[in-house]
């Protein structure tokens, strides 16, 4: 008898689905949707050929360029560091392990002008490092090369992350079969191990790529924001927003808009793809 009416929630129209969507749609509205809207509908007011043209000024193109370039390169460096960290950290227990795990995490929580500051301190001119180097001729901070360590740090737990949960979670039994066959632990990573992470390893470094390509705040302490040298292209939004010439930081901005939406969607509609059993 007391069944029945417990049930006629689930079996008719629930009231708290439509609320729940309208409440959520509502909340994300000024804080997601609006001010992602006004990028484009701001970008496009004066017609597609005044976007385009600002799009593909030679400094806007330098500045796209040059933060896929320095990206990469610091996704693959952290890429191959967090396959790395995650297949010891997770294999091993020693001691100082859990020190280790929170100092590799530890770049999340630090502001990324904290982080471009620490940059500057060890390689600066007068850094600690930077300061036996100098004499050389070697300059390490205000180049492209010192945005690629900006990224590194900012960006160094993202990939080891994703991965070590999955290395963690991994079922040792196929390895244990391969080394029972002779396998040596090389081949049993290549052709065991390895493709166990596929999808780990993709999304881990399509959110390393993302966040390098859109990072500012370590980035513009240590490159020096010289436009057609080192200036990347969340640094030209901002130079261009300071100098009024607020067309070309737009254009700018929609493109790394999209890219983000680009990413995520590869994520999330690739989910089936990169889930390996």
């Amino acid at each position: 008898m007391n069944v029945i009416p417990s049930m006629r929630h689930v079996r008719g129209f629930d009231v708290a689905r439509p609320l729940s969507i309208g409440v959520l749609v509502l909340m994300m509205l000024p804080l997601v949707f609006l001010p992602l809207s006004s990028i484009f509908i701001f970008g496009t007011s004066k017609g597609l050929a005044s976007f385009w043209a600002a799009l593909t000024a030679p400094e806007a193109v330098f500045a796209l360029k040059l933060s896929m370039v320095t990206s990469f390169w610091a996704t693959l460096f952290n890429v191959f560091f967090g396959l790395f960290a995650a297949y010891v950290l997770s294999k091993y227990n020693f001691w100082g392990r859990n020190a280790l795990i929170v100092t590799i995490s530890l770049p999340t929580a630090i502001p990324t002008a904290v982080a471009g500051f620490a940059l500057l301190l060890l390689w600066g001119p007068y850094g600690i490092l930077g300061r036996f180097l100098a004499p050389h001729g070697i300059q390490t901070m205000f180049t492209a090369g010192a945005i690629i360590l900006a990224n590194i740090f900012v960006t160094f737990p993202l990939a080891f992350g994703v991965i070590k949960p999955v290395f963690d979670t991994m079922s040792r039994s196929l390895e244990e079969a391969s080394a029972t066959i002779g396998a040596t632990r090389v081949q049993t990573f290549w052709h065991v191990t390895l493709p166990s992470l596929r999808g780990a390893i993709v999304s881990g470094a399509l959110l390393t790529f993302a966040r390098a390509v859109g990072e500012f705040g370590s980035t513009i302490l240590v490159s020096g924001n010289l436009a057609g040298r080192t200036q990347t292209a969340p640094l030209y939004i901002f130079a261009k927003f300071n100098e009024g010439q607020i067309e070309a930081a737009n254009a700018i901005a929609i493109v790394l808009a999209l890219f983000s939406f680009l990413i995520f969607s590869v994520l999330f509609f690739a989910r089936d793809w990169l889930d390996v059993d």
